[in-house]
């Protein structure tokens, strides 16, 4: 299995306290080595993803910052991050890998679910929650992921009951599971086998919500033939 190399922090780290363009260029090629290694890490843990999943498309994120409408002005990102993309329409919600010095972690879920998709996904719950909260609840995906997170509203969505049973899950605005890593477990020879474990242990989640986002509140299949 491919390993992280411990370079890739040491080099983030001297970026964060060089993060300007004159700094950059001299260590560009530096860069460009590690980001190939990444690639190479990305597209091995694609292939262990595939096994148990239908991957369409893996994507490491450009390292140069969007600075319009930050009030950080630095350039460039200090981290690697990568985004594995489901086979779409029919398979529902993403993976991603953030690669850091101190704050590496991994995220899964739905981050930025369509105004369509999260009104379907919370009149499925409205209906009844039951077996969402069975599958968030399994003590296989909890080991591996915890708790069910992400931001919620202050109050009820439109059009839904404040009072109702589970209004904690229709406030939900994301609906995402994170794991962190210590800088050693990303650097361990098992940090591959570990990822694409934790990323399995999501599929009953995927599953479900794949069937909800792929049908009406009838079961009617949304899917073109």
């Amino acid at each position: 299995m491919t390993k992280i190399n411990s370079d890739i922090f040491s080099f983030f780290k001297e970026l964060d306290q060089n993060n300007n363009r004159l700094w950059f260029e001299a260590n560009k090629k530096h860069f460009k080595s590690l980001e190939a290694e990444m690639k190479v890490f990305s597209a091995q843990l694609e292939t262990e993803m595939n096994t148990f999943d239908r991957i369409e498309k893996t994507k490491i994120f450009r390292i140069y910052r969007d600075v319009r409408f930050s009030k950080d002005k630095t350039p460039y990102k200090t981290h690697f991050g990568v985004s594995f993309h489901r086979e779409k329409p029919a398979l529902r919600g993403g993976y991603y890998l953030h690669i850091k010095p101190g704050d590496s972690f991994l995220a899964t879920g739905f981050w930025n679910p369509s105004k369509e998709d999260l009104f379907r996904i919370r009149k499925e719950l409205e209906v009844d929650a039951t077996e969402f909260r069975g599958v968030i609840a399994d003590s296989k995906l909890t080991k591996s992921w915890g708790k069910l997170t992400g931001d919620v509203l202050k109050v009820a969505p439109k059009g839904f009951s404040k009072e109702h049973k589970d209004i904690d899950l229709l406030r939900q605005k994301q609906y995402l599971f994170l794991h962190k890593y210590t800088d050693s477990e990303v650097l361990s020879d098992g940090f591959l086998k570990d990822v694409a474990q934790r990323f399995n242990a999501i599929r009953p989640f995927f599953d479900l919500m794949s069937s909800v986002l792929t049908t009406d509140l009838n079961g009617v299949s949304l899917l073109k033939d």
